[in-house]
């Protein structure tokens, strides 16, 4: 939650999972991603360095590698349908994978999808299960990871207005008096 409500765009990483059950969230990583308040894109260098330091940590891949966390901004946590090309392009070739959304109100979504035998969706309930052991929390050591990963984008606006787009147009006086044709009409 403390990654959610830092900034005021999406923040992303991957779930780190027990051994013993690989459904229980035991801890979230971030890797270097560029974000807006519509999308995480994660840099692919990152991700697999990432990946190479959990296996050099005795993970196994479906330990840290199959549960996709992410946040949105607003109220709604239902995948976009960028979240879910997302969750198909990159999470499709594998056994299983989860999607996880928290939305700034605390809303959740996950689903748990098989890719292999008989493919399968299912949402999926989520708990916060405070029977695990838990090290206790380091706002500081979070606010250091959230500021060496998470690069938002310059314009995190969606849309951008036709006048915001021609802001760095050259407008000379020539333009200005210029004849232009617009649907047969003369302006």
């Amino acid at each position: 939650m403390y990654l959610r409500d830092y900034g005021d765009t999406e923040v992303g990483g991957f779930g780190i999972t027990s051994e013993e059950d690989l459904l229980l969230v035991q801890d979230l990583q971030l890797v270097e991603q560029t974000c807006s308040v519509a999308h995480v894109a994660f840099d692919d260098e990152a991700v697999a360095n990432f990946f190479d330091d959990q296996v050099d940590a005795g993970l196994r891949p479906e330990q840290f590698g199959r549960i996709w966390i992410h946040t949105h901004p607003g109220d709604c946590p239902l995948p976009s349908q960028t979240d879910e090309n997302t969750f198909n392009r990159v999470f499709g070739r594998s056994d299983w994978a989860v999607m996880f959304i928290l939305a700034r109100t605390g809303r959740t979504y996950a689903r748990l999808k098989f890719n292999v035998g008989p493919t399968a969706e299912y949402e999926i309930p989520v708990k916060r299960d405070y029977s695990q052991t838990f090290a206790g929390s380091d706002p500081e050591r979070w606010e250091d990871e959230y500021l060496s990963h998470v690069h938002p984008q310059q314009n995190s606006r969606l849309f951008q207005s036709a006048f915001d787009q021609t802001a760095d147009f050259d407008w000379d006086e020539d333009w200005l008096f210029a004849d232009y044709e617009l649907k047969g009409e003369q302006i």
